[in-house]
């Protein structure tokens, strides 16, 4: 077990007009390390002892609820997308409109360092989270201290897609019943998991059941998925970059190709890859991931 560390009750922060759900790890004087998360995931899937081992490495660490997700402001009054439609409306090459872009919210993370008066922080992105990031880095590079991407591509064109049984899951919306959605966590799991790794099903049901009574929101989880969906590449902007950058994949990801990962690497000037073993596309539900990954980390940012 870690040791303990301080741990924030959960607070909101007004960050680019709206509101943001937090909380904190460690001690604030540490240099600050923001964590995003993936597709509609919230700010619990980073697990708190996952949290406590960055701490712990010294980091003041803070995890969030994007917008439309968990207790941070929902978009109803824009609407929700038709995927299918956006779908086909791309594919005849036709200009989509999402009710915001990837964009808006890297904004929102910039945001909750204003919130936090924090001039610069080392930002981690899983999944979606990384692409994020990623943008954060493009557009704010004065903010970030140093960039960490986890199980992300730039949106790149060309790579090889996902596993049909993982790209069904981004299509198919979650069961709204709670012990639909804690049986569909579960078998999702299995899915992005890989065959390396045991799963412990009663992790993943706790945190399955956190997560639906603090509120799962399947309207702001396809609002998420329209602004990823309809991102540009970030192939140019990223060769440019001049930020200390860690890349960490895993070997056997079935959502996104360990190849996308290597693009990333290779286009960030002096990135550094760390691809591992047996890894899929999940880190919250595996902790004998966390050593290595938060060794990683540590290493990266010092």
């Amino acid at each position: 077990m870690t040791q303990k560390v301080p741990h924030s009750n959960q607070a909101f922060a007004q960050a680019n007009g709206i509101e943001i759900a937090y909380d904190t790890f460690g001690d604030p004087s540490a240099p600050p390390l923001l964590l995003i998360m993936g597709l509609g995931g919230q700010l619990i899937n980073w697990h708190e002892e996952f949290c406590a081992q960055l701490a712990t490495r010294g980091h003041w660490v803070i995890r969030f609820d994007n917008r439309d997700v968990g207790l941070s402001t929902k978009f109803d009054k824009t609407g929700v997308p038709d995927i299918p439609q956006l779908t086909e409306a791309q594919e005849r090459g036709e200009e989509v409109q999402t009710p915001y872009t990837l964009r808006d919210m890297a904004n929102d993370a910039i945001g909750l360092l204003d919130a936090l008066e924090t001039d610069s922080a080392h930002v981690l992105g899983t999944s979606m989270g990384g692409r994020i990031a990623q943008i954060m880095a493009i557009h704010h590079p004065q903010r970030i201290r140093t960039l960490t991407s986890i199980m992300a591509s730039m949106g790149e064109p060309g790579f090889p897609p996902p596993k049909p049984e993982a790209l069904s899951l981004l299509l198919m919306p979650a069961p709204t019943d709670r012990v639909g959605y804690i049986e569909n966590t579960v078998q999702t799991s299995y899915v992005l998991n890989g065959p390396w790794f045991p799963i412990d099903e009663l992790r993943i049901r706790e945190r399955a059941e956190r997560a639906f009574d603090r509120g799962i929101y399947p309207d702001g989880v396809a609002r998420q998925f329209a602004a990823l969906m309809t991102a540009q590449s970030s192939k140019i902007a990223l060769g440019s970059l001049r930020i200390p950058t860690l890349v960490i994949h895993g070997s056997d990801d079935p959502l996104i190709p360990k190849e996308c990962a290597m693009d990333v690497a290779n286009t960030i000037p002096g990135a550094k890859l760390l691809i591992i073993q047996g890894m899929g596309h999940a880190l919250a539900d595996i902790p004998q991931l966390w050593p290595q990954v938060v060794d990683a980390v540590a290493r990266h940012t010092a």
